[in-house]
């Protein structure tokens, strides 16, 4: 571990493991589990159940000594800190508000990147598989969900990439789908950084040469699945969020670095046509979809691993998973960040785990009538709904909420509560049309082919205090803050 800010936080996936040891919030699975349904079984019902994340150490037909640890960034089992593993990922302390997670990225957001640093060798070069050896066969490959149109290697990793020009690098995440011992198939969805990669490589009728990371630094899967502005790489930025440059070895095969102390790193070329059929495979939305479709093919050239290696797996579904944490929180401060540099004064940004990131909260303080005098709550959503436009993220945008920030949208009780009380059935609908995310469940088929569909933004703001405003009537709000510290001093059940 090492120190940033006073604190330890976890620098490898080892380590972050021993860490939630230390909370009981990991639980050993150590007799034999089957990788074909079982293994996604367990997982999928420990984020229904809040349990431990499970590290299974005896897997059918995968070698000794390679396991697998699942749910790596749900909420914790911890009621009392439900975003403990996030928190601890991203070196902040357990008992981090969802706010506090959404401030500390979009803070990083404003500082200036610090790029990667190679060393000689590291970690997940103690053993080295080329050519023929180099075979997913012996690997933890599982069936993850009944429905699913394969076994998923790719549910937490991420895909280096670099630009045939070498301008720029990208670390993204996306399924991949096994099709045998040699060959991978997965999304390379339009929107991402490894598909403007891949296009420029498909376009001079050349394979992209690709690295897949699994491991390493447990802030990296919340960097790769940002949705940070073109031309920004996710390398410099995990620099910036964890306050130090990630450590990268070079490759064996292609030109591309990748983080020393990964637990595997496939190397190897991705097609530059659509030459393999993938999917379909359960989602974030809680949904499986009825077919799957056609994507480039990883060829496999070259594995690296740690000895006795760790694969994290994830098993997306109904909420809250990994998806939900893992990319809801730093869409949210990309929001947040973007929101601030517009000039608005903005609390908090949420993406509600709950509704499978497909509703957006945004919070601003009381003054914001002082803060942009003569400015009304219609005018006030309108330029909020201007500024999003121009975010890349916003195509992961359906239904903004804009609210007072007396609530916190992190805790769904709250969030529940204020839309219920304050999102008027007729009034205050803000519509548009934009590009969106095909992948967002509430859309039409034919929405989601042409990439297009509404969006609507809510002003669910209170009036102002002298305009009949309705005082709330909560223990925080209905009592002297004297009773209060007595009745919380005094409490014994």
């Amino acid at each position: 571990m090492w120190e940033a800010g006073g604190m330890q936080r976890p620098s490898d996936l080892r380590e972050y493991i021993a860490a939630l040891r230390d909370r009981g919030d990991v639980v050993d699975v150590r007799r034999r589990v089957d990788p074909h349904l079982e293994l996604g079984a367990i997982i999928r019902r420990s984020y229904e159940t809040r349990a431990p994340a499970p590290l299974f150490t005896s897997l059918e037909g995968v070698a000794p000594g390679r396991g697998v640890f699942g749910a790596p960034a749900a909420l914790s089992s911890d009621p009392e800190h439900p975003f403990a593993r996030v928190a601890l990922s991203l070196g902040l302390p357990v008992d981090a508000s969802g706010q506090q997670i959404v401030a500390h990225i979009a803070d990083a957001r404003m500082r200036s990147a610090i790029a990667p640093v190679e060393v000689a060798t590291g970690p997940c070069k103690e053993n080295v598989l080329l050519g023929a050896e180099a075979s997913l066969e012996g690997f933890p490959t599982p069936l993850l969900h009944g429905g699913d149109g394969g076994r998923y290697v790719n549910t937490w990793g991420a895909i280096v990439a670099r630009t045939p020009g070498g301008d720029f690098t990208s670390w993204s995440i996306a399924r991949i789908m096994m099709i045998d011992g040699k060959r991978m198939t997965g999304l390379v969805s339009p929107g991402q950084h490894v598909h403007q990669v891949w296009q420029q490589w498909a376009a001079r009728g050349e394979p992209m040469p690709y690295a897949l990371v699994q491991g390493g630094d447990p802030a990296l899967p919340f960097v790769t699945g940002m949705p940070l502005p073109d031309g920004v790489e996710e390398a410099g930025f995990l620099g910036a969020l964890t306050g130090r440059p990630v450590e990268v070895v070079r490759c064996e095969t292609v030109d591309l670095m990748v983080p020393a102390n990964a637990e595997i790193v496939i190397e190897g070329h991705l097609s530059p046509t659509l030459d393999a059929h993938e999917g379909p495979m359960g989602e974030f939305t809680g949904y499986i979809p009825a077919r799957g479709g056609e994507q480039p093919c990883y060829a496999i050239e070259a594995i690296t691993y740690r000895d006795d290696p760790l694969w994290p797996h994830v098993v997306e579904g109904q909420p809250v998973d990994e998806f939900h944490t893992a990319f809801g929180i730093p869409f949210a401060a990309e929001l947040l960040a973007h929101l601030r540099g517009a000039g608005l004064p903005i609390t908090t940004v949420w993406s509600s785990l709950e509704s499978a990131n497909h509703w957006t909260a945004i919070t601003v303080p009381d003054t914001w009538r002082e803060t942009l005098p003569g400015t009304t709550s219609h005018d006030l959503v309108e330029r909020i709904a201007d500024a999003l436009s121009s975010c890349r993220a916003s195509v992961w945008l359906n239904r903004t909420f804009v609210l007072d920030d007396d609530i916190d949208p992190a805790d769904a009780g709250q969030l529940t509560w204020a839309l219920a009380t304050r999102w008027h059935p007729t009034q205050g609908h803000h519509l548009r049309t934009g590009p969106i995310v095909p992948l967002l469940a509430c859309y039409t088929e034919t929405e989601r082919a042409k990439a297009s569909g509404p969006k609507a933004l809510y002003d669910c703001l209170l009036p102002p205090p002298d305009a009949g405003r309705l005082r709330r009537s909560s223990f925080a709000h209905c009592y002297p803050q004297d009773l209060q510290r007595k009745v919380i001093d005094q409490w014994t059940t």
